[in-house]
């Protein structure tokens, strides 16, 4: 991949269609790329842009308006109806509010075997034993075959090019070729099916990919249709493309590929706030965290909060694929420095992995109880306090001897603040686990984090989604973001990874790795060794020992940084975030698309 640059590049087509089951459908990561881009891709295509995806009672009518399409448009919709495909034209109720065709296709579902015979017959994917997470994408694939084929014959003068998004959309690409549609191709994986599976199973497959025999390990892991579909598209479309430059060596393997352009994600920052605005939500947010803090730790031992550092990680409990596992350990190491250096850092690091759970752990509800009894008893007198406290001054008294509470209010404070004091240590956990799965807390067990007064490294596992009435910290993710000041992303599979860039746009610095795509596009910024924003530590091809040491070092190096250094990497990793603006990557689209076009016309 070259050096990341801006160039001007025109859109040579006419007609664009991004097709994917995450259109007006929120699933997962593709619904965030198709829609934070949409702005972008109608500056290039302008009314000649559309989106293509399921009609879904369920999600369509909170992310779909209705309105009626134009006179061309309805009469392939006509024609289509009298086939029991019934499409719907409107808006996505995104930013642009995007032109999208909906395509309902219950009513083929009689159908399905016929569909997956024809990919059997045209394209050996063996979908015999699949189920409805695979049979759904089928029949809605063929169905927007046919829109595309109505599509190409209206429009026949028209340059076209249809862009179709991971495997769900694969079947729709297949079909289309099937029914010789002349519109250019383009293919993206977002992540391969094998892939993902593989990294769940805590397999590091990067390390033994030449020992691998992909089909026989699709059957192991129960994924051969998904697998078999999403190499047929690969090999079958005119312009295959992946999303960052680590998956496209799975690609290479897997799917017998090698992707022809690599399409970053990006991030639409027309809306994000200034950086002075960043700092003033920083300090805001800080302060509920610290005070989160006041009745999680201090009911059993104390320590400067001034002197504290707050750390995260957030996502999916995914135990060694997004580096877990690796970070636990690096703490660990960290914590045993700091001890033995006898440091006055306290180093907070907030776990935000949701788990099942069956409710607030009982010990932190009553330390919650006691901590707001003493804040509303202390706000109650406050004026008395402070008046107390001002006619001190003036009578003459030296600081030290002011007088703030009257005997009584002082015997009711200390009896309150000595109800709130608890032996042992605080909890590791903020709720009580439902799941068999203890392997963070087994980790922190092994890694010797348990809470302890002499230790300089503490940890929070958080187990529930963050919202702002979540009934502990009442934080969302962005205000949860912003009150920190390192996140950490060590990944060992992951393909894009948004949440390094989510960091750096609240100007939270932030660490990731090179086996993420984000790391990978990093390698090509130019940036600053001293003061990097984004950290990249080097996971490909290191031993988890090796891995975990250089964790360690750049958590432990950060720990030291001054406040000015801190914010000097506040500052460079918001900048680094413009480069991942889709107001430069959506460039690499266009470019795909143009390449599609030109393959299309030396095939025909």
């Amino acid at each position: 991949m070259e050096e990341i640059s801006k160039k001007t590049i025109v859109a040579e087509a006419d007609l664009a269609f991004e097709i994917s089951w995450e259109v007006c459908n929120k699933v997962g990561g593709i619904n965030t790329v198709l829609a934070t881009k949409a702005v972008q891709m109608q500056k290039y295509y302008g009314p000649g842009y559309y989106l293509v995806g399921p009609y879904l009672d369920s999600s369509a009518k909170n992310f779909f308006e209705e309105r009626k399409p134009e006179r061309e448009l309805q009469e392939i919709f006509d024609s289509l109806a009298a086939e029991g495909i019934n499409c719907h034209f409107g808006r996505w109720i995104i930013d642009g509010e995007p032109k999208v065709i909906l395509v309902d296709f219950s009513a083929l579902w009689k159908d399905i075997n016929q569909f997956k015979w024809q990919l059997w017959d045209a394209y050996q994917i063996d979908s015999l034993n699949s189920i409805r997470e695979f049979d759904e994408p089928v029949v809605w694939g063929f169905a927007v075959a046919k829109l595309l084929e109505k599509l190409s014959q209206a429009y026949e003068k028209e340059k076209i090019v249809a862009h179709f998004h991971e495997w769900l959309a694969g079947a729709a690409l297949l079909f289309a070729k099937k029914f010789g549609v002349k519109t250019a191709t383009v293919f993206t994986t977002h992540a391969t099916s094998l892939g993902r599976s593989m990294a769940f199973a805590n397999v590091d497959f990067y390390t033994i990919l030449d020992q691998i025999d992909a089909q026989k390990e699709a059957y192991r892991y129960g994924i051969a249709a998904k697998h078999l579909l999403e190499r047929a598209a690969a090999l079958n479309c005119d312009i295959f493309t992946t999303v960052s430059e680590i998956t496209g060596v799975e690609c290479d393997r897997f799917l017998n590929r090698m992707p022809d352009v690599f399409l970053p994600n990006g991030l639409d920052l027309s809306k994000s706030t200034s950086f002075e605005e960043v700092a003033v939500k920083h300090h805001i947010q800080r302060g509920r965290i610290r005070e989160f803090l006041f009745y999680y730790f201090f009911p059993y031992y104390t320590f400067d909060l001034k002197n504290t550092l707050f750390y995260f990680i957030i996502g999916r409990y995914e135990f060694h694929a997004k580096g877990i596992d690796l970070l636990i350990k690096s703490l660990g190491e960290m914590n045993n420095r700091l001890k033995e250096e006898k440091s006055k850092k306290t180093i907070v690091t907030f776990f935000w992995i949701p788990a099942g759970v069956n409710g607030i752990e009982e010990e932190l509800l009553e330390n919650r109880s006691g901590y707001n009894d003493v804040k509303q008893f202390v706000e109650e007198n406050s004026q008395d306090m402070v008046e107390s406290f001002v006619n001190s001054i003036l009578t003459g008294k030296t600081l030290k001897d002011t007088d703030v509470f009257d005997d009584k209010t002082h015997d009711i404070l200390e009896r309150k603040l000595k109800k709130t004091k608890r032996e042992g240590n605080p909890l590791i956990c903020t709720h009580r686990l439902s799941s068999h799965d203890e392997t963070i807390m087994n980790a922190f067990q092994e890694a010797g984090l348990a809470n302890a007064k002499s230790d300089r490294v503490k940890v929070v596992f958080y187990p529930v989604y963050l919202t702002e009435h979540d009934g502990i910290l009442n934080l969302n993710v962005q205000g949860a973001i912003q009150g920190c000041h390192l996140g950490i992303f060590p990944s060992y599979y992951e393909p894009w990874g948004y949440t390094p860039l989510e960091a750096a746009v609240e100007g939270v610095a932030a660490v990731t790795s090179d086996m993420s795509g984000v790391g990978r596009f990093m390698s090509h910024v130019p940036r600053d060794n001293n003061q990097p924003g984004i950290f990249v530590i080097n996971n490909f091809g290191k031993d988890a020992s090796e891995a975990g040491k250089q964790l360690s070092g750049v958590l432990y190096d950060f720990s030291t940084l001054t406040r000015k250094d801190r914010v000097e990497n506040k500052i460079k990793a918001r900048e680094l975030v413009e480069y991942c603006d889709w107001a430069n990557l959506a460039q690499n689209y266009i470019e795909a698309h143009n390449k599609a076009l030109k393959a299309s016309k030396s095939r025909a």
